[in-house]
């Protein structure tokens, strides 16, 4: 069966065959047949794939370790993306289909992409603040958050993605997105740019913290390191406040995740209260680099576009065929085990007539019959906003935060001086001087 038909909605299959590894690998299918059943995925789609493309060229255009951090990034993404799939502790979310797909149906291309829309954009703007090196990467995670929130609630509504049911990691929910997705975004991200951070200065010294140095293979070795830390560094901020408070107190991850945001709000506003030494940046604090101007051009289409989806389009008009949540028996359980080796039960399979993943239903399917037990790629139903002004309003308020938040950072802060060679070896000049 081509993979075009798999597509049609009503198709269920118990098992995934593939013809060789490079089926397996990648797929590469008909992008109008994605536009008949779920057009506002592929207008996500060009949003991120521009995003991908926005960010590269900022990337080779400053060069020097903008390339560096564009690769950790890809690399960081893939990897976090990759365990996923195959650890069945965190084997909890499904992508829909989309026309190039890798992984065995499982990893979309704009996927690989998306973490430069978000990491790399919010790692550029906060630079801009000049915050002190202890407190940046929780300023870059706050700032990915805000990236992710129109994307996370927007695009789970219209089934561009699924959740696990019960998984207990991911069970609390706002707008059908688990509390644990905006955890997740902030801890990596911080993560992840303190790795970066501290592996160069510590490994590669330069004349300042965007030039690279001559140590070629050692900027190389660090880069592709840091993509790999990264999600460990993330794990690892679980466990002080998620994972004992939620697997061993039941609190809500709601709490927890507003402990987090908390902790690193105060972290930045301390350091931005800190003086600094900008006599040599204050005359050019409003200078803006073109490649800026491209990367603020990405941002507004980004929040434009799960705005307009909202405004303009029905979720009840979309359908999904792909793999998803294998249906099964609702009383079989499974223990999934956490960072802190504490094991919580989830159900094994999706119960098709019992879930609470309510934005997605069997009503376009044939007699609205759910798919039958053992299936892992079939056909889920848009269900119909209940409130459609209330998510009109929670994007609206997000994009007008967002435009708040990255006018002040790119237009208002110290501007793409920061990057300037001169300006950077300068500071640290100044900063060695300050130490001595």
């Amino acid at each position: 069966m081509a993979y075009e038909e798999l597509l049609v909605p009503g198709t269920e299959l118990k098992e995934m065959k593939f013809n060789d590894f490079w089926d397996w690998l990648i797929n590469v299918s008909d992008l109008k047949v994605h536009w008949n059943y779920q057009p506002s995925y592929l207008l996500s789609q060009a949003v991120f794939l521009f995003g991908g493309l926005a960010t590269l060229i900022h990337a080779l255009v400053r060069g020097s370790r903008f390339l560096h951090l564009y690769l950790a990034i890809f690399i960081h993404g893939f990897a976090v993306e990759s365990i996923s799939y195959v650890s069945p502790d965190v084997d909890n979310f499904w992508h829909s289909q989309t026309p190039i797909i890798f992984l065995g149906r499982r990893l979309p291309l704009h996927i690989t992409l998306l973490y430069a829309c978000f990491l790399y954009n919010a790692i550029i703007a906060v630079s801009k603040m000049r915050l002190p090196k202890w407190a940046e990467p929780f300023a870059v995670g706050l700032v990915v958050v805000l990236i992710d929130i129109p994307y996370d609630i927007v695009s789970v509504r219209f089934m561009h993605w699924f959740w696990h049911d019960t998984d207990p990691n991911i069970y609390d929910k706002h707008y059908w997105v688990p509390w644990n997705s905006y955890y997740f975004h902030a801890a990596f991200a911080a993560s992840f740019t303190f790795w970066f951070d501290f592996l160069k200065r510590t490994f590669c010294p330069s004349e300042g913290k965007w030039v690279k140095s001559n140590r070629c293979f050692l900027e190389l070795v660090t880069t592709v390191i840091t993509g790999f830390v990264g999600p460990i560094g993330g794990i690892l901020l679980f466990i002080p406040i998620y994972h004992p408070l939620h697997d061993n107190y039941k609190i809500h991850s709601e709490v927890t995740f507003f402990i987090l945001f908390t902790i690193f709000l105060l972290i930045i506003w301390s350091a931005d209260r800190k003086p600094r030494n900008d006599d040599n940046l204050n005359k050019k604090s409003h200078v803006v680099h073109w490649t800026t101007v491209l990367l603020v051009v990405h941002l507004v289409l980004h929040y434009a576009v799960f705005l307009s989806m909202t405004l303009f389009f029905n979720p009840e008009d979309e359908v999904s065929t792909g793999i998803k949540e294998q249906i099964g028996p609702c009383d079989e359980y499974v223990f999934i085990r956490t960072a802190t080796g504490t094991s919580l039960p989830k159900r094994k399979y999706l119960c098709a007539t019992d879930y609470d993943e309510q934005y997605f239903n069997w009503s376009c399917l044939k007699n609205k019959n759910p798919p039958r037990n053992g299936s892992v790629w079939y056909t889920t139903c848009g269900v119909p906003f209940k409130n459609r002004a209330e998510y009109i309003t929670i994007i609206s308020l997000i994009s007008f935060i967002a435009a708040v938040v990255f006018y002040n950072l790119h237009f208002s802060s110290f501007g793409d001086a920061v990057f300037s060679p001169n300006i950077q070896k300068s500071l640290i000049t100044k900063q060695k001087k300050k130490q001595k």
